[in-house]
């Protein structure tokens, strides 16, 4: 497989771009309620799925809907008929048009035939949500990819919170995609991220195993009872303390909806600008929380693939001048 830095391991480093510069431009919140949102469950045609779905209308009409730009697939716009729908894909029709952008100066880490690494900043959604469709970073590589072909897609295989930074990655086809998913437990070796806490830790290094589960209100929380929920595995050790923070550098076993965020507030000791969970210091502006590193087997070559991104600036320097 060749990539664009080649070999047999990849360790590559991307410039940090997490403390991007907020614009003075009102943001204006799209209306989403008026949308259609259809799950895929086969793998077939745009044209034809949407034919399927909207029998009660011409044929030209549903085409329209593609050539006046209002489809897209988990939030890309689409307009070719014979664009490839996967299992899962979620097919949206808006009320309005979509329109495709220009994509250059990626925070891209690596890409090569099967894979894009970018390091995300925080703040950007990593696909669609119930409130923002198009501002992710999905639909952001699927504007890349498409500009060289536009049958080209992106696949996601995991994921960031919005609010955590750091190291991505996607796939650009349905077979790797579905091959790092199917044995992501047994293939990957690390996922490494940098939190920052409140207060001191009790123990330098430590390990948290709880069930994680969901409540009414959406947000997770821990369960001691074996089976009450997913099992949910973190390891931490601390790098630096000044007494009022602490950077760890925390592992994950587990990759369960905000894991780190849960195991370590109910520690304790809150992620910082983590509103979600507690109501910690938030100094930096932005969630503590940065992945630095994701590491795994090639399910094809058996090569070991490793990428990271550093460690976000004002990470460093909220340490130093709180010491």
């Amino acid at each position: 497989m060749r990539g664009i830095n080649g070999g047999a391991f990849y360790f590559l480093h991307v410039y940090n771009i997490c403390e991007m510069k907020k614009t003075s431009k009102k943001t204006v919140k799209k209306n989403y309620r008026n949308l259609k949102e259809f799950r895929v469950a086969e793998e077939c045609e745009l044209l034809a799925f949407l034919l399927e779905k909207f029998q009660n209308q011409s044929r030209n009409s549903v085409k329209s809907l593609l050539s006046s730009h209002r489809v897209s697939v988990d939030g890309a716009p689409i307009t070719q008929f014979n664009f490839k729908l996967f299992p899962d894909d979620i097919v949206i029709i808006s009320n309005s048009a979509i329109k495709r952008k220009i994509r250059s100066k990626l925070p891209i880490i690596y890409e090569d035939d099967d894979l894009i690494v970018i390091n995300k900043p925080s703040g950007l959604l990593s696909i669609a949500s119930d409130k923002e469709k198009s501002s992710t970073a999905y639909r952001m590589l699927t504007d890349y990819v498409q500009q060289k072909d536009k049958h080209n897609r992106i696949f996601i295989v995991h994921r960031l919170d919005e609010d955590t930074s750091g190291v991505l990655m996607v796939a650009k086809n349905y077979k790797m995609q579905q091959a790092l998913q199917n044995n992501w437990n047994k293939i990957v070796t690390k996922r490494g991220y940098y939190a920052i806490v409140e207060g001191t830790m009790e123990k330098e290094e430590d390990t948290i195993k709880s069930y994680l589960k969901k409540n009414s209100q959406n947000l997770m929380y821990s369960s001691n009872k074996k089976g009450d929920g997913q099992l949910a595995i973190t390891h931490y050790r601390v790098i630096k303390t000044n007494g009022v923070y602490s950077l760890l550098d925390v592992d994950i076993d587990t990759g369960r909806k905000n894991q780190i965020r849960v195991h370590l507030g109910e520690s304790g000791h809150y992620i910082i600008g983590d509103d979600k969970y507690g109501k910690p210091a938030n100094p930096i502006g932005r969630l503590g929380l940065h992945a630095y590193a994701i590491e795994f087997i090639h399910p094809f070559t058996d090569e070991k693939m490793s990428f990271t991104a550093p460690m976000p600036k004002m990470f460093k320097d909220l340490l130093i001048k709180n010491r």
